[in-house]
C-alpha cells in the first residue's frame, strides 16, 4: 500500500479510507490475508485522485472511478499510472523529497514502454519545468535540480552504450555552442537517435567552434545539430562559418535561444521529434 500511495501522491491512510468508504481497494488475492492492487485498481484510484484534485466530491469521483469496471482494456490503459500528467505530478513530489530511486525506476519504466521521444516530451520536459519553477519561485530546490539532472544524464546515456550496427556510416555531430551549459535536450536527442540506430559524436556543453570545425573537416558528418538554450549563445556564425566539405552536412539547429529570422539556410526544429526527423532524412531513412 505504501508504494501505491507514493505513486499516487496520497497518504496510505487516504487509500484505506477510499477502500473502506467507496470500495476502491486492492482486488487481487495473494497468499495469506494480503491483497494486491491490479492495473484496474490503480486506474480507478488514479481517476479518483484526478477528479478530487479538480474539485469533484469524493463520492462523485468514486462513482466515476467504479464506472471503469466494464469499459475494457483500452479504457483502463488510458487511465493507469503511466498517464503522463499524473506521472509528472508524482515524479515532481518524489523529486522534491530527493527520492531519486523512485524517480529513476519510473523514468526507466516509461522509457522502456514509450521510448525516448515520448518520455522526453510528455514526462521529462514537464518535470524539468516544474523543478525549475520551484527554484525560480522560492529560491530553493537547486539540490533537487542537480540530482535530477545527473539522474537523467545517467539514464539517457544508456542507449548509447548498447551494442548496435548503426544505419549511418559516419556519425552525425551534436554540440551545445558558445558557453551553453544546458544540454539535457542534447542527451535526449543522442538517446533518441540511438534507439533508431543512428550513431552520433556527442561534443556536449560549451563546445568551441574550433572543435566543431575539426570534426566536420575530419569526418564530413551527414548532419550537424547545434543546440542553444540561451540567446547569448546562439551565434549564427557557428553554422555560417563551418568548413566546406563534401557531401555537405544537413545543418539542424534547436533550442529557444535562436533568433529564427537569422537562421536562414538551415533546418530549425522546435522539438525532439522534429530533430529526429531532420537527422533521419540526412542519413537516408
Amino acid at each position: 500500500m505504501a508504494a501505491v500511495a507514493r505513486r499516487l501522491g496520497v497518504a496510505p491512510a487516504t487509500l484505506r479510507t477510499w477502500d473502506r468508504r467507496y470500495g476502491l481497494g486492492p482486488s487481487q488475492h495473494k497468499v495469506g490475508n494480503h491483497r494486491k492492487y491490479s492495473p484496474l485498481d490503480l486506474a480507478k484510484l488514479m481517476v479518483m485522485r484526478r477528479l478530487i484534485s479538480t474539485g469533484v466530491s469524493a463520492c462523485d469521483a468514486a462513482q466515476t472511478a467504479r464506472g471503469l469496471e466494464g469499459l475494457g482494456e483500452t479504457a483502463v490503459i488510458s487511465h493507469e499510472i503511466s498517464d503522463a500528467v499524473e506521472l509528472v505530478s508524482t515524479l515532481h513530489k518524489s523529486a522534491k523529497k530527493l527520492d531519486m530511486v523512485f524517480v529513476e525506476s519510473e523514468l526507466r519504466r516509461c522509457l522502456s514502454k514509450n521510448g525516448v521521444v515520448s518520455t522526453w516530451s510528455h514526462v521529462i520536459a514537464p518535470l524539468l519545468f516544474l523543478v525549475g519553477k520551484d527554484w525560480e519561485d522560492t529560491g530553493k530546490g537547486i539540490d533537487v535540480e542537480h540530482l535530477l539532472t545527473e539522474t537523467l544524464i545517467r539514464i539517457l546515456r544508456e542507449p548509447l552504450n548498447t551494442k548496435m550496427k548503426p544505419v549511418n556510416a559516419t556519425p552525425i555531430l551534436l554540440a551545445s555552442i558558445g558557453e551553453e551549459l544546458h544540454c539535457l535536450a542534447l542527451h535526449a536527442l543522442a538517446a533518441a537517435l540511438a534507439e533508431r540506430r543512428i550513431e552520433s559524436h556527442f561534443l556536449g556543453a560549451r563546445t568551441p567552434f574550433d572543435a566543431i570545425s575539426a570534426i566536420v573537416t575530419r569526418t564530413a558528418p551527414p548532419a550537424v545539430f547545434l543546440w542553444a538554450q540561451l540567446e547569448k549563445n546562439a551565434d549564427p556564425d557557428f553554422f555560417r562559418e563551418l568548413p566546406a566539405v563534401r557531401p555537405s552536412p544537413r545543418i539542424v539547429i534547436g533550442g529557444p535561444g535562436w533568433n529564427r529570422e537569422e537562421c536562414t539556410g538551415v533546418a530549425v526544429v522546435e522539438d525532439l521529434s522534429q530533430a529526429c526527423l531532420e537527422i533521419e532524412r540526412a542519413v537516408g531513412l
